[in-house]
């Protein structure tokens, strides 16, 4: 529904102005000088605009109750006649005619708070061309006083109220937008301020932002500011009496010029953080706070559009407590939403020496003890080494085993079925596999051997057969064929049954992936370029091979169920391509063709696992060429992040998964072929921005103003967006994960430029409603059929000034309705 606003509509606020309990609207209407005035019928309809007379260019307006007489009051600064209008409100939607009172030259901020402790409340704006602010102590009738200026520095555009020296008397903080400067003025006595305080950013500072918190935990009020000129945030901590330290200077890089700040505890470590968009290197900034007024270095994100960001916004999106980022970009039609990760940290390696040539890596608990114990394979002595772990991430001295002729592939179960960890290994130029059988006190007895294929190359276990024992499948390099070893569940094994694969089968896996409860065999074919799927049918045979196809050199598979369906899913190291193919299961033995995503050089090995808990599976390799392991952040949905890379020692060779120190996070262990060690790398947190959704409203479509709400059943944070370009309303439908649902589209007026949300129907659902820039309207959006929760509101705003855009952010302590800001277009 769309309704007459007046002649050029700018900004809106919501009150109740008839005390009936429903919401209404006031419009300013710059271009005929009047505001607009809207009563709702509490069913989401208004009456017809009834207009009351203003200054010239009445642009900004708050609403509050400045004669204690219950009834809302409106106030407007008009910006081409240096006024501010006072229309008070009889308390049944009619106003009294305007009264006006003097300001400064250009009056642009506008707040109000009580300055002088009379328990009336006052009015404070910044007079732009006269370098001053101007503020007007209220009577008990709703009348003023002249204004009482305060020297500001030059230009003073934003300002805000807060209490900065901790008397309990409200304070106000002004940024100046031609000097450059922050200026502090203190309330001491009666609503006088004292001599302003002037902070100077940086030379050549063109000071954008201004944001205020406590950043030291001293309970004391601190500033920082975005220095658009000099490149970098100014922090100035706060003493508590008004005065601040010297500015702290946070580089935001070379012709970065940050733009917009917000201010929030990004990673829940309970200290403030500052986030900031810089629209010289089109990326966002966070600077995560340590408690103390200091900060980390800036973690830097790429925002991948070719446009400057303008404006930064947050919210909960996801309901894990952590405020997620927005970012809106000049001449684009999308917006961004960055999603704080525990990405995970595995820079702190630790290495252990093996003998030389050290090749597959398993873990197992082979003492009893709860903790896990590492087995890996050397070539050189034709034994395996055991480290014993003692559960805090570090290991006993080395205990050698021999084994047979030249062993690759290692794995462990129990093959006995004495409850002690077993241990198969795969010897390579013997054709064998050895067994080890525990004693389940970290000693095993000697090796017995089982005949296999021509170059066995890698071991799988599992119970094929479905009869409560385990059994061994072989991968054999040189002979297009797996050998199927059943276990007689005493530690010895049938003769081996073969099943034909394709060319040169290097690694194979086990899994249920036609969900029939029984086991299923998958095998990497390196020359053929394919994975071959065999089908168990339970009683130890299978099915013939299908085959389908992945990158070159497929040298190793893991299975896992990557998008959270249920169904198991394949991953392939693809040596010559470095890369990695992803097939997802569809629960029936079939699989979709392959996604490939890039790894480091010569990928040989392959994990999954969560090595973030997030409970979204995640992919890892060892890259054999530049000595480094590849994590592959899951989505959750089958879809993977780039890849993140870390340094785990010199050539290698295989890699594997586990929780080494018992504190819930998963663990990375790599031999190193050529190093003759074995490097273990403990996962820690690290918690970053990661660009999660990009919203696209349309080709043309330029959002410029957006809230949040919940604006269905389900809990979860949603988006409006108006576009300008397109004289739409588009609504994505959060999921609660931080993904969205397609947009869907309201037509509206002729350039809507700002967004609120409120209830206007009294039916506890939200509702929209959109101010026209163009056709001079607001325009309601009721919601049906939905629950009502908080919203929250987000706006920006821009002077155009010789092509060149300005936005100034601010936070206002004292709010006594909900508003959003419109555009300003001078």
């Amino acid at each position: 529904m769309a309704y007459s606003a007046g002649i050029t509509p700018y900004y809106i606020a919501i009150g109740d102005f008839n005390n009936d309990t429903l919401l209404d609207i006031v419009v300013t209407n710059v271009d005929n000088n009047t505001v607009s005035v809207l009563l709702g019928y509490g069913n989401g309809s208004f009456a017809n605009r009834v207009a009351y007379s203003t200054g010239t260019y009445p642009n900004r307006v708050v609403v509050a109750d400045f004669n204690n007489d219950t009834c809302l009051d409106i106030v407007v600064t008009n910006n081409y006649d240096s006024t501010i209008s006072v229309l008070l409100g009889y308390g049944n939607g009619v106003f009294a005619m305007q009264k006006t009172y003097l300001t400064g030259d250009r009056p642009t901020g506008l707040a109000v708070g009580d300055f002088n402790n009379d328990a009336r409340l006052d009015i404070v704006v910044s007079n732009g061309g006269h370098n001053t602010i101007g503020i007007f102590l209220g009577y008990s009738n709703g009348s003023f006083t002249s204004q009482k200026t305060y020297q500001t520095g030059a230009y003073p555009y934003a300002l805000a109220v807060s209490d900065f020296n901790n008397d309990a008397r409200p304070d106000i903080v002004v940024t100046n937008f031609n000097d450059h400067t922050v200026s502090i003025l203190l309330r001491y006595d009666r609503g006088a301020m004292k001599n302003e305080i002037t902070f100077t950013p940086s030379t050549g500072a063109n000071l954008r932002s201004v944001a205020v918190s406590d950043f030291n935990n001293d309970s004391l009020l601190d500033i920082v500011v975005a220095n658009y000129g000099s490149n970098n945030l100014g922090v100035s901590l706060g003493y508590g009496n008004g005065t601040f330290e010297n500015e702290m200077i946070l580089s935001t890089g070379l012709e970065s010029h940050p733009y917009s700040i917000a201010i929030n505890d990004f990673n829940k470590d309970g200290q403030v953080d500052i986030a900031v968009v810089n629209r010289g290197t089109k990326s966002l900034s966070t600077f995560l706070g340590k408690g103390n007024g200091t900060f980390e270095s800036q973690a830097i994100y790429s925002t991948s559009f070719n446009f400057p960001p303008l404006a930064v916004g947050l919210g909960d999106f996801n309901s894990d407590g952590h405020s997620e980022i927005v970012v809106a970009y000049d001449d684009t039609d999308n917006l961004d939403v960055f999603v704080i990760y525990d990405i995970g940290d595995f820079s702190h390696r630790t290495t252990y020496s093996t003998d030389p040539w050290p090749t597959f890596v398993a873990f197992g608990d082979f003492n009893n003890d709860t903790r896990l114990d590492i087995v890996l394979t050397t070539r050189f002595y034709n034994n395996v080494i055991i480290y014993l772990g003692y559960g805090n991430g570090s290991f006993a001295n080395r205990m050698t085993y021999l084994v047979g002729n030249d062993p690759y592939s290692v794995a462990v179960g129990d093959f006995n079925n004495d409850a002690r960890s077993d241990i198969v290994v795969s010897n390579y130029l013997d054709n064998t596999v050895s067994v080890l059988l525990g004693y389940g006190n970290g000693s095993f007895a000697t090796q017995k051997t089982f005949s296999a294929g021509y170059y066995p190359y890698c071991v799988a276990i599992g119970d094929f057969n479905n009869d409560s024992r385990l059994d061994i499948v072989v991968a054999n390099l040189g002979s297009d064929f797996i050998s199927l070893l059943l276990g007689y569940g005493n530690g010895s094994f049938a003769s081996q049954t073969n099943y034909s694969t394709d060319s040169r089968s290097f690694s194979v896996a086990v899994g249920d992936f036609n969900n029939d409860t029984r086991l299923d065999i998958v095998v990497a074919n390196f020359d053929s370029n394919s994975i071959s799927l065999l089908l168990g049918y339970g009683n130890g045979s299978f099915a013939r091979q299908v085959e389908y196809s992945t990158g070159t050199a497929p040298i190793c598979v893991a299975v896992g169920d990557v998008n959270n369906d249920s169904r198991l899913d394949i991953v392939v190291t693809n040596r010559d391509d470095n890369s990695v193919s992803v097939l997802l299961g569809y629960g029936d033995g079939s699989f979709a063709n392959q996604t490939t995503y890039s790894t480091g050089n010569t990928p040989l090995r392959v994990a999954i696992g969560d090595l973030n808990n997030d409970t979204r599976p995640d992919i890892v390799t060892n890259n054999h060429r530049d000595n480094t392991a590849s994590v592959l952040r899951g989505y959750g949905n089958g879809f993977f992040a780039n890849q993140m890379t870390y340094s785990i020692g010199t050539t290698p060779s295989d890699i594997a998964l586990g929780d080494l120190n018992n504190d819930g996070r998963l663990d990375i262990v790599s031999p190193n072929y050529s190093g003759g060690s074995v490097s273990v790398l403990l996962g820690y947190v690290k918690q970053t921005f990661v660009k999660q959704t990009t919203l696209i409203t349309g080709n043309g479509s330029r959002p410029i103003s957006f809230a949040t709400g919940h604006f269905n059943s389900d809990n979860q944070l949603d988006i409006a967006v108006v576009n300008s370009g397109a004289n739409t309303m588009a609504i994505f439908l959060g999921y609660g994960n931080e993904s969205f649902a397609n947009q869907t589209v309201f037509s509206t007026g002729s350039t809507p430029v700002s967004i609120a949300v409120g209830d206007f129907n009294n039916d506890t659902i939200l509702d929209i409603v959109v101010a026209n820039y163009d056709n001079d309207t607001v325009g309601i959006f009721l919601g049906y059929d939905e629950s009502k929760l908080n919203s929250t509101n987000f706006s920006v705003e821009y002077e155009e000034e010789n092509n060149r855009y300005r936005f100034n952010h601010f936070i206002e302590t004292y709010r006594y309705e909900l508003i959003t800001s419109s555009v300003k277009k001078k």
